[in-house]
C-alpha cells in the first residue's frame, strides 16, 4: 500500500514531469502539495486538513479541476488509513466534476482508484466497469508503464470471479516481466496471490515457494504490509501440514509486524480524530444544502407522517444498540480471556525455546570440545599402526581405531541433528544433475557393497529433467544414511536405489525416489518407532551390526525440511523400502552428468606445508603424518605469525589452517591473506560446531576444509588434490 501511495501521488510528475518554476503555484496547489507532504510523513490529521482546505478554497473560487484534484486528494489519504468505503466517495465526486473536463491522466487515475477500492470492499463487478474505463483512457492518451498495475487489478477480480487461469495467466506476466525498482511491489503482491491460488487448491510446497518469493522481494523493499501477509499465509501452510513448529514461528512474526502496522496509524490518528474529521466534513456538506435549499418550503404534507416513521425509526435503533452494547461487553470479556490465555502460550513458548537453545548449546559445545582429544586418539592410532606394531599389538591398536571412529560417527549425528532442530540450517539452492549425483553416491558405496556381496543397483527415469535446482548436500546426507543402512542389513543380496518422475507442473517437477533392499527387515512392532532418535529394530541387532540409531531420524527431519515425507514398507526376512518424494524448480543452465573421480595421492613429496596450529599434539600429529608422505612441514602457533610468514618471500607450496586461535582466528588471517596472496592453497582444519559450515569457512578465501579429527584417506586426498 506504501509503495501504491507514492506512485499516486507522484504519477503526474512522472509522466510530464515538473511545472515550470515561472508559474505560480494557486492556493490550491499548495494546499494539496502540503497535504501529500503531510501524509508522506504520516502525519495524517495534518493531512486531512490541508485537503479540506483545498476543496473549500476550490469550492469557493469555482475551480472544478482542481476541486477534483482535492477530492482526488482526499481519496488517496482515506486509502492510507484503509478506509476504502469513504476513499471511494471521494474519488467518485472527483470522476463526477472531472466528467465536464477534456480527458487526462488524473481521469484516467481516478477510474483506477475507483476500482481498486472496489476491490478491496469486494465489490468486483463495479470494479470491472472502472477498471474498465481507466484501461481505455490510458490508452487513448497513448500511456505506458502502467499495464502491470492494471493487470494486478484484473487477476484480483478474475481470482474473485472463479477465473483462474485467466488471473494466474496475468500475475504470470507480472513477476516476469521488467526487474526494474518500479515493479519491485506489484510482483511482491504477484507472488502473493499465486501463493494463495495455490494454497485454496492444496499444493502446498508451490504456495510455499510463492510465498516466499513475495516474502524475499517485500523485506528488500521494506514493504512491511505484504511482508506481514507472508508471514501469515506461511503460517497457514505450515499449519496445513501440521508442521506446528513452522507455523507457529510466522504466527507470531505476522502478530509482531500486525501490532506495529496498527500502532503506527493509532499513534498518528486515533479513530475518534477520524470520526470528528468525517462528522465536520459532513456538516458542511449539510450546510451548503441547506443554503442551496432555503428557498424550498420545509413543511409538507407528509411533515407528520415522517415524524412518525422517525421515531419509530430511533426507538428501533435504540432497541439494536442496547443488543449491541450486551453484545459488545460479552465480547470484550471474551477477549479479554482469550488474551490472557495468548499470553500464557507465549510465555510457555517462550520458555521452551530457551531451554531448547540451551539444549542445542550444550550439546553443540560437548561434540566440539570432544573432538579435539579425539583427534589425538585416533591420529596416534593411525600412527602406530603405520609404524608396523607387534602382532600382539595389531589387534589393540585395530579395536581402538574402530572404538575412535564409532565415536566420532555418534558426536557427527547428535551435531547434525542438533543442527536441524535449530534455525541454523539453511536450504541451499543450486544447480545440478540429478543422474550424476546418484552415480557419485553409487560410487563412494561400491566397496562396502563388495563387502556384503551385495549387488547395487541404479534405475533412473530418463524422464526426469537433466538440470534442476536443489540441496545437494541435505539430499546426499538423505541417501548416504539410508543406503548404509541397506548395505549394512543385507548379506549376499541387492540394494537398489530407483528414481521416478512423478510429474511436472509450472516449471516444478515433483520425483518420487525408493531404497530398497532384500535384507532383514524391520519387526511391525518396531516400525512406528524406527524414525525416533536411538531407536533401532533391537538390542540384538544393535549388537551385531552397530550403529547410533540416529541415522533415520536425521533422513526423516531433512526430507520434512526440503517439503517431503518418508514411508516405510518392511517385513522381516524379506527386506525394507523407504519411499519418498521431493519437488525441484527445473533449471535452464545446462550441466553436464559428471561422475566423480577419484583423486590419487602423488607428487607431494619434498613440498612445503605450512602447519598453522597452536595444540602441541595436533602439531605433532599433523607435522607427523605430512612427514610420513615425505612432505616437509613448518609449525606456527597463531595467525598474526602467520600473515607475516606469507607477506615476504617464501617458499611454502600449501597452508593448512586451524580455524581457532589465539588472537585473530584462522578466518580473519585467511582474509587478509588474501589481500596479498590469493594462489597459495589454504586448506581449514577445523572440528565443525554448530555455527560453521563449509560454505562459510571458504567464503574467507579458504581453498578447502580439513575436518578434525582427520579421516586420514580424506586427509591425503585433499592435500594431494589441493597441490595439484
Amino acid at each position: 500500500m506504501k509503495y501504491l501511495l507514492l506512485f499516486l501521488l507522484n504519477f503526474p510528475v512522472f509522466l510530464f514531469g515538473q511545472p515550470k518554476a515561472e508559474q505560480k503555484e494557486d492556493s490550491v496547489s499548495y494546499y494539496i502539495s502540503q497535504s501529500q507532504f503531510h501524509l508522506r510523513n504520516s502525519n495524517f490529521l495534518k493531512s486531512l486538513t490541508f485537503s479540506q482546505k483545498a476543496i473549500e478554497f476550490a469550492q469557493l473560487n469555482n475551480f472544478p479541476n482542481s476541486l477534483a484534484n482535492s477530492y482526488s486528494n482526499l481519496g488517496i489519504i482515506y486509502m492510507s488509513l484503509d478506509k476504502f468505503g469513504e476513499a471511494r466517495e471521494e474519488f467518485q465526486k472527483a470522476a463526477f466534476v472531472y466528467k465536464n473536463s477534456e480527458i487526462s491522466s488524473q481521469q484516467a487515475l481516478n477510474f483506477f482508484n475507483i476500482a481498486f477500492c472496489n476491490n478491496k470492499i469486494k465489490n468486483y463487478k463495479e470494479a470491472q466497469i472502472f477498471l474498465d474505463k481507466s484501461c481505455q483512457l490510458y490508452s487513448d492518451l497513448e500511456i505506458n508503464g502502467v499495464s502491470n498495475m492494471l493487470a494486478l487489478q484484473q487477476a484480483i477480480i478474475f481470482i474473485n470471479s472463479a477465473k483462474p487461469e485467466k488471473a494466474r495467466e496475468l500475475l504470470t506476466k507480472i513477476v516476469t516481466n521488467s526487474n526494474e525498482k518500479n515493479n519491485a511491489n506489484l510482483k511482491a503482491e504477484a507472488y502473493f496471490l499465486l501463493g494463495k491460488m495455490e494454497l485454496a487448491t492444496n499444493k502446498y510446497p508451490l504456495a510455499t515457494a510463492y510465498f516466499e518469493k513475495s516474502l524475499k522481494i517485500s523485506k528488500e523493499i521494506k514493504n512491511t504490509q505484504i511482508e506481514a501477509q507472508n508471514f501469515r499465509a506461511l503460517s497457514a501452510v505450515y499449519d496445513k501440514t501440521l508442521e506446528t513448529k513452522k507455523s507457529f514461528f510466522y504466527l507470531k512474526e505476522y502478530l509482531k509486524f500486525n501490532d506495529s502496522l496498527s500502532n503506527i496509524k493509532t499513534e498518528k490518528l486515533n479513530n475518534n480524530a477520524f470520526l470528528s474529521f468525517r462528522n465536520t466534513e459532513r456538516l458542511k456538506l449539510i450546510a451548503q444544502i441547506n443554503d442551496e435549499n432555503q428557498s424550498q418550503k420545509k413543511a409538507n404534507s407528509f411533515a407528520k407522517l415522517i415524524s412518525i416513521l422517525a421515531i419509530a425509526l430511533i426507538s428501533i435503533l435504540s432497541l439494536l444498540s442496547l443488543a449491541l452494547y450486551k453484545n459488545n461487553i460479552i465480547r470484550n470479556q471474551s477477549n479479554a480471556l482469550l488474551k490472557e490465555k495468548n499470553n500464557e502460550l507465549f510465555i510457555a513458548k517462550e520458555n521452551a525455546e530457551r531451554a531448547s537453545k540451551a539444549r542445542s548449546e550444550f550439546l553443540s559445545t560437548v561434540s566440539h570440545e570432544l573432538r579435539t582429544p579425539l583427534n589425538a586418539i585416533n591420529g596416534i592410532t593411525h600412527l602406530l599402526l603405520e609404524e608396523s606394531p607387534k602382532k600382539s599389538q595389531i589387534n589393540y591398536l585395530t579395536s581402538l581405531q574402530f572404538s575412535g571412529n564409532y565415536l566420532l560417527t555418534f558426536i557427527n549425528d547428535i551435531l547434525e541433528i542438533n543442527r536441524i532442530e535449530s534455525t541454523n540450517i539453511p536450504i541451499e539452492n543450486r544447480n545440478f544433475n540429478l543422474k550424476g549425483l546418484l552415480a557419485n553416491i553409487q560410487n563412494s558405496l561400491k566397496e562396502l557393497a563388495e563387502e556384503n556381496k551385495n549387488t547395487f543397483l541404479l534405475e533412473f527415469d530418463e524422464k526426469i529433467p537433466n538440470n534442476l535446482i536443489g540441496d545437494t548436500t541435505k539430499m546426499s546426507q538423505i541417501f548416504m544414511n539410508l543406503l548404509n543402512n541397506s548395505l549394512k542389513f543385507t548379506k549376499s543380496g541387492y540394494v537398489k536405489i530407483d528414481a521416478r518422475l512423478d510429474n511436472i507442473e509450472n516449471n516444478f517437477a515433483k520425483i518420487e525416489f525408493k531404497v530398497s533392499d532384500n535384507g532383514i527387515g524391520i519387526p511391525e512392532d518396531k516400525q512406528d518407532n524406527i524414525f525416533e532418535s536411538f531407536s533401532q529394530g533391537s538390542i540384538e541387532i544393535n549388537r551385531k551390526y552397530g550403529g547410533t540409531g540416529l541415522g533415520l531420524t536425521i533422513v526423516k527431519r531433512l526430507i520434512e525440511l526440503l517439503g517431503g515425507k518418508i514411508f516405510l514398507n518392511s517385513k522381516v526376512g524379506l527386506g525394507t523400502t523407504f519411499t519418498f518424494s521431493l519437488q525441484y524448480e527445473i533449471s535452464e543452465e545446462q550441466i553436464e552428468n559428471v561422475t566423480e573421480q577419484k583423486i590419487e595421492v602423488t607428487d607431494v613429496e619434498n613440498k612445503n606445508i605450512l602447519l598453522v596450529e597452536d595444540n602441541k599434539i595436533n602439531q605433532m600429529i599433523t607435522k607427523k603424518m605430512l612427514e610420513n608422505k615425505g612432505m616437509k612441514c613448518q609449525i606456527i602457533e597463531n595467525g598474526e605469525d602467520a600473515i607475516l610468514a606469507l607477506s615476504g618471500e617464501h617458499n611454502f607450496d600449501l597452508v593448512l589452517m586451524d580455524v581457532h586461535l589465539p588472537g585473530i582466528n584462522g578466518t580473519i588471517a585467511t582474509e587478509r591473506i588474501r589481500k596479498f596472496n590469493s594462489e597459495i592453497p589454504i586448506i581449514a582444519l577445523t572440528a565443525i560446531s554448530l555455527n560453521e559450515n563449509r560454505e562459510m569457512l571458504l567464503s574467507y578465501g579458504m581453498t578447502d576444509v580439513i575436518t578434525k579429527p582427520f579421516d586420514p584417506k580424506d586427509f591425503y586426498r585433499i592435500i594431494a588434490a589441493n597441490l595439484g
